[in-house]
């Protein structure tokens, strides 16, 4: 059950992160609840990793976080 919970949120994350390269879609309720719960775990790995990175790698950070979680599970 926590393996499919994870494996769930993972989707949510990648889903977020193709969202966002198109902008037209943010203005749906639905574009807005997934921003919202991916950004519950992004924002936190975006305090910590540098500002000038050419672009956002902390889905990538988290994903990969989450993995080694379900290994460790």
């Amino acid at each position: 059950m926590i393996r499919f919970l994870i494996r769930l949120y993972v989707y949510l994350i990648i889903i977020d992160a193709v969202l966002s390269f198109f902008p037209s879609v943010r203005h749906y309720n639905w574009a807005r609840a997934i921003k919202k719960v991916a950004d519950y775990s992004l924002n936190p790995i975006r305090k910590i990793l540098p500002k000038d990175l050419p672009f956002d790698i902390s889905p990538l950070v988290v994903i990969f976080l989450l993995n080694l979680l379900m290994l460790l599970w």
